[in-house]
């Protein structure tokens, strides 16, 4: 079974200059790897035609395939056809269906053609031309000597419809074997401790293979089959699941598009509760991450936030004196939080956040209080009428922070569900 093997090369030297950000390349390596053909170099080069043609022999003396995106614009650095042509030998010639399909589409949004938009309908001699129905320029695919050349537009919006509806195809006919990923989701443990008890087991693993990931306050496990069916690798990958979910217990909180919001929300609405939020140092990035989630409105109440002392106690009921006594950053008023938000909201479950984001703002240690320290977070939950809380130390920018929070918090009420309704059904 020949395996085939694809590079990326990302042109457009605003890509260099971080004025873009190239999304294409990660859609383009998650496409190919489910048609089985391996990834193993991405590159970005500049629009210059001598640098590009260097980079297309440098991938193809390790590739079968090299797919490009970018470089087909009307503009005179837009050179990416020409280097081709020239590379494989081959004269541009005009693709007439190309032309007709530009001038229609210029009309349509009742644009002028310009002299520099024809080249655009210049194609490789001998080249299967990819029409474009989102934009001007077409792709192609270039086929010579072993090699495949695969052109495709800069633009997501252009480039994603013509590579699924008209390179996956061609590539699929092309590859004999499948790569299928499953991959698993787990917070509550970091990715140190993940990959001290997986050693082992990845080492010996070869197909499937297994690796963890970090995300922020998550690891992801994936596990990646390779059979000449999408079914064969799915056999392959269950038995090495199951092996992972017995391990790692409610640690997995779900696979593939599953989100941790998502999974709460669920199980939320499959109990009848609702919820609410409360926030200081988050200021509504637990709510927002809430909303992302589709269907949210069925468990989501409102959502506070208290930035300050005085509306910690005007909306949600916390103490003067506890907030005197303990300080707005505190398991005391964290507590207090959850629960008067849940009041307030009539809701059955709460989430409160209140914290140190950074990157200043430590609290000195006085009046026999300890130091508070940047990244000190106290998260509070309300469950059915009990109160408790989580205390988190956490180490990122302030940008992390928060968002750490977050994910702490999410997973933290997931958690006291799951522990709360599993020791009912085990009585």
């Amino acid at each position: 079974m020949k395996e085939l093997r694809a590079e990326i090369l990302s042109i457009g030297t605003e890509i260099l200059l971080g004025n873009i950000v190239n999304t294409n390349a990660a859609y383009l390596s998650q496409e190919l790897a489910a048609l089985g053909i391996l990834v193993y170099h991405q590159e970005v080069v500049g629009d210059n035609p001598g640098r590009l043609e260097q980079a297309l022999t440098e991938s193809f003396a390790r590739a079968d395939i090299v797919i490009t995106t970018g470089g087909l614009g009307p503009t005179t650095d837009d050179l990416s056809k020409e280097t081709a042509a020239h590379y494989f030998g081959r004269k541009l010639v005009r693709d007439e269906k190309a032309l007709a399909d530009m001038r229609q589409m210029m009309e349509h949004s009742g644009r002028t053609m310009t002299p520099n938009n024809l080249k655009q309908a210049d194609l490789p001699e001998g080249a299967i031309p990819l029409y474009n129905q989102n934009g001007t320029a077409p792709g192609f695919i270039l086929e010579g000597n072993g090699r495949i050349l695969i052109m495709l537009p800069g633009p997501p919006s252009e480039m994603k419809p013509m590579f699924d509806e008209q390179v996956h195809p061609y590539l699929r006919q092309k590859s004999e074997q499948k790569l299928v990923s499953r991959t698993l989701h787990l917070c509550g443990i970091g990715e140190s401790a993940v990959e001290y008890r997986l050693k082992q087991r990845m080492d010996e693993l070869v197909n499937p293979t297994l690796a963890p990931y970090a995300k922020t306050g998550m690891v992801d496990l994936r596990i990646t089959a390779k059979a000449k069916s999408e079914e064969e690798a799915r056999a392959l990958i269950a038995p090495v699941e199951e092996e992972i979910r017995a391990q790692f217990g409610d640690f997995v909180f779900g696979a593939d598009a599953d989100t941790l919001e998502g999974v709460l929300i669920e199980r939320l609405a499959d109990l009848g509760y609702s919820i609410t939020t409360a926030e200081s140092c988050t200021g509504g990035l637990l709510a927002a991450r809430l909303v992302d989630y589709p269907g949210a409105s069925r468990v989501l109440k409102e959502g506070f936030i208290t930035y300050s002392n005085e509306a910690k106690e005007e909306l949600l009921g916390v103490s003067h004196d506890t907030l005197q006594t303990y300080g707005a950053v505190s398991s005391q008023t964290a507590m207090e939080m959850a629960q008067g938000a849940a009041k307030r909201a009539g809701a059955q479950a709460a989430i409160s956040i209140t914290g140190i984001a950074g990157p200043t703002g430590a609290v000195p240690a006085h009046d026999g209080q300890p130091e508070k320290p940047v990244g000190l977070v106290y998260i509070g939950y309300y469950l059915d009428g009990e109160v408790s809380y989580e205390e988190c130390r956490l180490q990122k920018s302030r940008r992390g922070n928060r968002e750490n929070a977050v994910v702490r918090g999410l997973n933290g009420l997931r958690m006291k569900i799951t522990e709360k309704f599993s020791s009912k059904t085990s009585q």
